[in-house]
């Protein structure tokens, strides 16, 4: 079983190789789906540029030397030096043919696996989950899930903020109001949208503030928990237990793969910090600037023109993030043995990252057979454009949009028809409306900002979760019809240019894989899955499949849609999104013809 794109990427090498020796070193074949072929290369040009030579001379160079004849009807050469490629119809059914018949869909694991450490979610003790932290939870855990599929092995980490001044302010406050009930009322145990504890951080920060003599108190109370007071660290431990069941429940309700094995917080790294201070300091890439310690790292200015320092030490003793930040890069590659780091944090920590990872280069903490990225994303928007926020200005609580993404996905399956039995409608309306928010949010190029529009996001139509999960569900359901099992010994035949464009779109699963893992872009994966529904349903308006005119040709119809399904499953799985068999009560809600598949194909 092959994937045509690897195999002509493969050739076209090969081809440029024998054709340019060295002078087509390292350069990408750049074979891309074509409306005009099945595939295009379009190589020659960037080698033409490269080479000071005409592209379409560059194009029949190539051309010349590929070995194509096992794989391609057509190679031909068009407008300034694109290679246009039409695939052997014997190749295409050959190769979807096996790929029904594995189960990982046409995906090698990763013939040199890495470890590969995800940072993502980074949630605070003692506050709610709100919308900034939906983008980094959902893109992490989606690039987790990706990787590990792909064979590497992944580390997920939750870098909680559960350490500092902050834990001094709440754990003095209700030292001295021990009447406060802080934690949730275990008699409504489902209330996860009531957070007393964020009220009570709110308490503890005004106090702090319009109170000189509780402020001294609570820096004193930071003072005894960094020195270990049974007392402090016996309340401090309950507070970041209690924060946790929280955001573990928010993480189920998403579907996101967080534990508590997962925490490795801010705490955590602590009784490092004087050391990397001290390393740092020693070794002079950390001087002193104003009474803090500084690292200094070259180009970084700031508006004034002046150096940006990076404070590991602040002037009163106390170590910032960057300490903690170059404590965990240097325990996740000297303890954990990571091949790669990603930490997945929004665009605006930029500038931070940028000199966390060049300190510890500079340190020897980071070598250069370790790779360490800052996986930066956009802002959520309201549709007034402007960052989302709710009516009085706060940030909005990341329970009220979940609440609000599945009403609105319970207001669209009601309004399609059959009412499905009570708990089945709660189950669909979570799957589809938690899907939608976080299809919304991975459709998205990450770097891009995008606006949060629950109507839009639970939509039947159009490139949304919801249009995903009806046409997995309504391929499901033509096999509940015809009451046949997946004819599995099948082989396929590629009469029709829509099976020809689908099976196309099947085989191609892999490489939307890679591309996506590759350059941590979970938008591309959608893409691919939207682009492989809008196939599927071009092969179902043109191909009859249940009322084919033979039993060979419904059976080879019949493969395609099951794979189209089990691929659409796959891949939204990867997503973290459920991919329902049914979509509605007894007369499923996915039976429904009107969604998105055209009326012309009713009795197909």
């Amino acid at each position: 079983m092959s994937n045509p794109k690897v195999v002509l990427t493969q050739r076209f090498r090969s081809a440029l190789d024998e054709a340019f020796n060295e002078d087509a070193q390292g350069v990408d074949p750049a074979i891309a789906a074509s409306d005009r072929a099945d595939y295009q290369a379009n190589v020659a040009m960037g080698l033409a540029k490269r080479l000071g030579k005409n592209p379409r001379t560059i194009a029949a160079a190539i051309v010349d030397k590929l070995h194509l004849d096992d794989v391609c009807d057509d190679v031909s050469i068009a407008g300034p030096g694109f290679i246009n490629l039409t695939l052997k119809r014997e190749f295409l059914e050959q190769e979807v043919s096996a790929l029904a018949r594995d189960k990982r869909l046409g995906v090698l694991p990763a013939a040199n696996p890495k470890k590969i450490v995800v940072e993502y979610s980074g949630v605070t003790v003692g506050k709610e989950m709100h919308v900034g932290h939906l983008r980094t939870t959902i893109i992490g855990d989606a690039l987790a899930r990706i990787n590990d599929f792909l064979g590497h092995r992944v580390i997920r980490l939750n870098h909680i903020g559960d350490w500092g001044t902050p834990f001094g302010l709440v754990i003095q406050y209700l030292n001295e109001h021990p009447e406060i009930e802080w934690r949730r009322n275990p008699n409504n145990p489902d209330a996860v949208d009531q957070s007393p504890m964020n009220d009570l951080y709110k308490l503890s920060r005004k106090a702090f503030d319009e109170d000189p003599a509780f402020a001294n108190r609570a820096r004193l109370r930071v003072v005894a928990l960094q020195a270990g007071d049974p007392e402090t660290t016996e309340l401090w431990s309950s507070i970041i237990d209690e924060s946790m069941r929280s955001f573990n429940e928010v993480y189920e309700r998403l579907g996101v793969l967080l534990t508590d094995e997962d925490i490795a917080g801010e705490s955590f790294y602590n009784a490092q910090l004087a050391g990397i201070a001290e390393e740092l300091e020693l070794s002079h890439i950390a001087v002193l600037s104003e009474g803090a310690l500084c690292v200094f790292s070259d180009g970084v200015l700031g508006p004034d023109g002046k150096p940006t320092p990076q404070i590991v030490r602040k002037s009163d003793g106390g170590f910032g993030y960057a300490a903690t930040d170059l404590a965990a890069l240097r325990h996740r590659v000297e303890t954990l043995r990571a091949d790669e780091i990603l930490y997945v944090v929004d665009a605006r920590q930029s500038l931070h990252f940028r000199q966390v990872f060049d300190t510890a280069r500079r340190a020897g903490w980071l070598p250069d057979t370790v790779e360490a990225s800052h996986i930066s994303y956009g802002m959520i928007l309201g549709t007034d454009g402007k960052p989302y926020k709710s009516r009085s200005g706060k940030s909005v609580r990341l329970t009220s949009l979940l609440d609000e993404a599945v009403e609105h996905a319970r207001e669209t399956i009601l309004s399609k028809g059959e009412i499905p039995e009570p708990d089945a409608l709660d189950e669909l309306a979570r799957k589809v409306g938690i899907g939608a928010i976080k299809y919304a949010d991975l459709s998205t190029s990450r770097t891009s900002d995008y606006v949060f529009d629950p109507v839009r996001m639970v939509s039947l139509k159009g490139n949304t979760a919801p249009y995903l999960q009806y046409a997995h569900a309504r391929i499901r359901s033509i096999f509940r019809r015809a009451k046949l099992p997946v004819p599995l010994d099948a082989r396929i035949s590629l009469e029709h240019p829509a099976e020809r464009a689908l099976a196309r779109e099947i085989l191609s699963f892999p490489s939307a894989l890679e591309v996506t893992a590759r350059l941590h872009e979970p938008h591309r994966l959608c893409t691919y899955l939207y682009d492989l529904a809008t196939a599927f349903t071009t092969f179902y308006d043109n191909c009859s499949v249940l009322k084919a005119e033979d039993a060979t040709v419904r059976d080879s119809r019949l493969l395609l849609c099951d794979l189209s399904a089990r691929v659409l499953s796959q891949g939204l799985g990867l997503l973290g999104i459920d991919a329902p068999e049914r979509m509605g009560g007894r007369r499923s809600i996915s039976d429904d013809r009107s969604l998105s598949f055209s009326d012309s194909a009713v009795k197909r």
